[in-house]
């Protein structure tokens, strides 16, 4: 039941007319079952009323008997007594029960009967009591003081009467009182008749509170009943239950279906026979099934334990959570809990969790399976006392290809590659791609230099042959950087910057050939150098623009957003990638200022966008490590006059990388602003669920490497996908697919029930004022529609 609501509610929070039944609740619904309790109240009290009042008509009889006539004092008498049992017999004759429902007209006419009874009894002190003694005019008042406080107290779930009733004989005692020039004495009956008044609302309003908490109790029990046998009711969740010595009892269905068992025989097994099946008589527990024997021998509650089980011979997953149970004497008599199959979702995250470190466009490693390997290869070399080595190939001219026809072709392309370079393996050697068109080799024994030698000259010839793909012939190249362990790096970290700077000298030595490792790379540091003194003066200079790429719902194909690019236009160097300056920002701690002028800008543009628009800016690791990136955010929204919920930043999984330097606590004071944010590149770098349930992530952006692979029909990645839709709509979060380039990628990306998409097809990144038009066009046309 939901709380009732006050219209200009009282302190306790009831509005006095919807107490009285002068106007309805606005719960209409309850209040009528109120309504309903109190007029069954008054039924059960008529008895009680009519008695009373006979009681007092008699005892007035008594008392004015010497000073009255038996005329009218019998007419009196016979006038209370037919009222009462009027009053008496349509109260009883009321069918309302305390759970049923009653309408606001039945509770205003138990009004005329309080009105009656207050007018007949007003007769005794206004007419009948003038010429009594003072020993009948007590004893007179007496009766009436008692009938008012008996109808305050027994009488006040039907309030409207008992205050007809209290008003009017209140009134007609004082009236009497100031007729015979008694005016203290009429003064303290008002005073008694006001306090009635106010003890019968309160009581009135008590009984309606307590009326409304019994009304909602009774329905959280339904609920929570109707919630248990839909739950029990399940395939794929179950009830269970043990006693002290840890058997099964009072099985459900469901409970014995999910052990493959019936109910005869399931009941009074031992419980963990029940979970170990097959391994209960060789011993050879699993360790989450040894975890909950410890819990159950302790008595102790557990939560969410997931545990192997083996059903007619297949393995399920079942996620455990039980609590122990005491009797009455606080003695312990077993468990009771509450268990799932999640062998489905398991499959679901271990599918999500390998896009943690496999490429899905090549099915090769990615960055940080490399990084693992060669982390474990150093640790073997070092071990004994050998050398392992790193390769890293960088395609030459794939962006000419990836610009000239298109990122499917290119994508095909950086297939065909893989299959190349994957036969070039062997037992010794494993290759992944570190992402675009760069790839890697570990080499986990490389004592033989020139074996090492002879297989970079292999790749690079390999690699360089014709390509035929969709009809087109295609002629790329490759550059190799090589650098062995542990001579050009003692760490996996100073290994691969080793292989970098390699690979810089042999790109620009004439691309197509590899270059080991030397201490004096002079050429590609001073290349670096004079690139890093240009960055600097970038933005002072305003060769700095950003561009707005624009992202639209999947459904309607209506413009939600944009994301802001940064792009770089040299006066020395002409425009510059911004995958090879951003990296050299960040080394460099340029990334800082750079971000907080991208962040400005953006905001400061989206301001005068139309309000539904939100604007997407992505932000480094390093700018989030910085405590006082929440001031710039804080500072960048109040200049520009942008709502905070039209702002959403972008990180990538590197982010989580190293908590330990406070990025995640950064983000959760930025978040606490009203900023959304979105999770980019998802299952390309370091991909985890656990940075998923403990961050607030608002939507979740798909890598375009998946929507190619299931435009192919790759079942892999249109699972993946699916499972990154469902996995994000049970967080709570949108999904944003990236790189849809075609009417056929939209419709599929739809189909799998993508929140959001962005990618050539809707728009390749605008200049501003671009943007700005596109932006304004939209919702005009909007407006105007």
């Amino acid at each position: 039941m939901q709380p009732l609501s006050p219209a200009h509610a009282g302190p306790t929070g009831f509005a006095l007319k919807t107490l009285l039944g002068i106007s309805d609740g606005v719960d209409s619904p309850e209040w009528g079952r109120i309504r309903a309790a109190q007029l069954h109240a008054g039924r059960e009290l008529a008895l009680f009323l009519l008695s009373a009042n006979l009681i007092g008509a008699v005892a007035t009889v008594l008392l004015l008997a010497g000073s009255v006539a038996w005329l009218p004092l019998g007419t009196w008498a016979a006038s209370v007594g037919v009222i009462a049992t009027v009053i008496t017999l349509r109260r009883l004759g009321s069918h309302h029960r305390a759970d049923g429902y009653a309408r606001l007209q039945d509770l205003r006419g138990t009004a005329w009967g309080g009105v009656a009874l207050g007018l007949v009894w007003s007769i005794v002190p206004l007419m009948l009591a003038g010429n009594a003694g003072p020993v009948a005019t007590a004893g007179i008042g007496l009766v009436l003081v008692v009938l008012m406080s008996a109808a305050a107290v027994a009488l006040a779930p039907l309030a409207l009467a008992t205050l007809a009733f209290l008003i009017i004989v209140g009134a007609s005692m004082a009236g009497a009182l100031v007729m015979h020039q008694a005016h203290a004495a009429a003064a303290g009956v008002g005073l008694f008749a006001a306090i009635m008044v106010i003890m019968c609302i309160g009581r009135t309003r008590a009984l309606v509170m307590i009326r409304a908490g019994q009304m909602a109790l009774a329905e959280r029990d339904e609920t929570v009943s109707l919630l248990l046998r839909e739950f029990e009711e399940q395939g794929a969740d179950w009830l269970w239950e043990t006693d002290a010595a840890r058997r099964v009892v009072k099985a459900s269905p469901r409970f014995a279906v999910a052990c493959g068992l019936d109910l005869v025989s399931i009941n009074g097994m031992p419980f963990l026979q029940v979970l170990a099946g097959p391994t209960w008589e060789t011993g050879n527990f699993a360790n989450a099934l040894r975890t909950l024997a410890e819990k159950m021998k302790a008595r102790e509650s557990f939560r969410d334990l997931r545990l192997p089980v083996y059903i007619n011979g297949e393995e399920r997953w079942w996620e455990l959570s039980a609590s122990p149970r005491q009797d009455e004497r606080g003695a312990f008599v077993g468990f009771r809990g509450v268990g799932s199959d999640v062998t489905e979702q398991r499959a679901s995250a271990d599918k999500i969790n390998r896009m943690a470190r496999f490429d899905t466009l090549t099915g090769l490693p990615n960055r940080l399976m490399i990084n693992e390997t060669l982390v474990r290869a150093m640790a073997e070399a070092e071990k004994w006392g050998r050398r392992c080595a790193f390769m890293m190939i960088d395609l030459d001219r794939f962006k000419a290809v990836n610009d000239t026809l298109g990122h499917p072709v290119g994508d095909r392309l950086l297939s065909r590659v893989s299959q190349r370079l994957a036969q070039l393996m062997g037992a010794n050697e494993m290759c992944g791609r570190l992402g675009g068109d760069e790839f890697a080799v570990v080499i986990r024994d490389a004592t033989d230099t020139a074996g090492v030698e002879r297989l970079a000259g292999a790749i690079i010839e390999t690699l360089s042959r014709p390509y035929e793909v969709d009809q087109h012939t295609l002629y790329i190249g490759a550059s190799v950087g090589l650098a062995t362990g542990p001579r050009d790096g003692r760490t996996a970290e100073m290994l691969i910057r080793s292989a970098d700077l390699a690979l810089y000298r042999a790109k620009d030595g004439g691309r197509g050939i590899f270059q080991s490792y030397e201490p004096a790379l002079h050429v590609q540091a001073e290349e670096r150098r004079v690139l890093e003194i240009a960055l600097r003066g970038a933005l002072e200079n305003g060769e700095m623009h950003l561009h707005y790429q624009p992202v639209v719902d999947a459904g309607s194909g209506r413009l939600t957003g944009f994301e802001a690019l940064l792009r770089w236009d040299s006066a020395e160097f002409g425009s510059v990638s911004p995958a090879k300056f951003i990296p050299l920002a960040e080394e460099a701690r340029l990334i800082e200022p750079i971000g907080e002028w991208v962040l400005r800008t953006a905001c400061a543009e989206a301001a005068q966008w139309p309000h539904a628009i939100r604007i997407a800016v992505n932000v480094s690791a390093e700018q989030l490590r910085n405590p006082q990136f929440v001031a710039t955010v804080t500072s960048a929204l109040a200049s520009s006059g942008l709502y905070a919920d039209r702002l959403e930043l972008e990180v990538t999984e590197s982010v989580f990388m190293h908590e330990e330097l406070g990025a995640t606590k950064v983000l959760e004071r930025v978040l606490d602003l009203g900023v959304k944010l979105s999770l980019d590149d998802f299952g390309t770098g370091y991909s985890s669920l656990g940075y998923l349930s403990r961050t607030r992530f608002s939507s979740i952006k798909i890598d375009r490497s998946f929507v190619k692979g299931a435009s192919k029909g790759v079942r892999e990645a249109i699972a993946i996908i699916r499972a990154v839709v469902a996995l994000a709509k049970s967080l709570g979060m949108a999904t944003t697919a990236e790189g849809v380039e075609t009417e056929a990628e939209h419709k599929m990306v739809e189909e799998l029930g993508c929140s959001k998409v962005q990618g050539y097809y809707f728009g390749r990144p605008l200049p501003v004022t671009e943007a700005r038009e596109l932006a304004m066009r939209q919702f005009s046309e909007r407006d105007a529609a």
